[in-house]
């Protein structure tokens, strides 16, 4: 563990919160209680911000993988999230996506350099979905989710997500929050993918219930969705 890695893991323990870690904790199952410090994400994001005024320091902390806790893969990914420029926020995460073991941290990391819709970004994207690695996987498709569902919507990203192979639960309960938003917001290109069955029964199912809970579908739509629901 480096010098600079140490400092940040005091400063990290400086922001605890102990109400704060229990709460969190309830909502990730998949993560040892013992690994959580309980840093809140504004903290987390503040903290980044400060580190990231000096750039090699930033870079020390980012360098020292695995790390131990989980607020501070938060705090690498919050890092990330600042980065600039396109092509090293992808390398970052080339190095750093493979450590993140939890939805929480995944979802964290919406980088600055992908706001403008970069031309090689949803390649990227469906290269991350095909990796294997559920958090890659589900990052992937939160790509998709985040920055090419309004004007840069394509219908083959539909293809993308729905070609993804299911079974994991993450990233099941991530491709059906795709197509409840893409059924809010591009309903003609979506519904297909419902009507025809193809996607996975729980991805299916939890795509209609999340739908039919959104503002932005009518009450004749909702009404057609749960028509479409599917049974074990």
């Amino acid at each position: 563990m480096s010098g600079i890695a140490e400092q940040v893991r005091a400063e990290l323990f400086a922001l605890q919160d102990l109400g704060y870690k229990e709460f969190h904790c309830r909502l990730m199952p998949t993560v040892d209680p013992d690994t959580v410090i309980g840093v809140r994400t504004p903290d987390i994001r503040k903290l980044a911000r400060e580190l990231n005024k000096t750039p090699e320091r930033a870079a020390a902390y980012m360098a020292d993988l695995p790390h131990r806790y989980y607020d501070e893969n938060n705090l690498h990914g919050a890092l990330i999230a600042l980065m600039p420029a396109y092509e090293p926020a992808v390398a970052a995460l080339e190095t750093f996506l493979p450590y993140v073991d939890n939805w929480a941290t995944c979802d964290l990391i919406s980088p600055k350099a992908f706001r403008k819709h970069p031309e090689p970004l949803p390649e990227q994207a469906r290269r991350w979905m095909a990796s294997g690695h559920a958090y890659t996987v589900r990052f992937g498709i939160g790509v998709l989710l985040g920055f090419y569902l309004d004007c840069a919507f394509q219908p083959e990203y539909l293809a993308w997500v729905a070609q993804v192979k299911g079974g994991e639960y993450y990233v099941d309960m991530m491709a059906a929050w795709y197509f409840a938003t893409a059924l809010a917001k591009q309903y003609g290109a979506a519904v297909p993918y419902i009507e025809e069955g193809r996607l996975g029964l729980r991805t299916h199912n939890k795509a209609i219930q999340k739908a039919v809970e959104s503002r932005r579908i009518t009450e004749e739509q909702k009404n057609y969705l749960r028509s479409l629901k599917r049974k074990a």
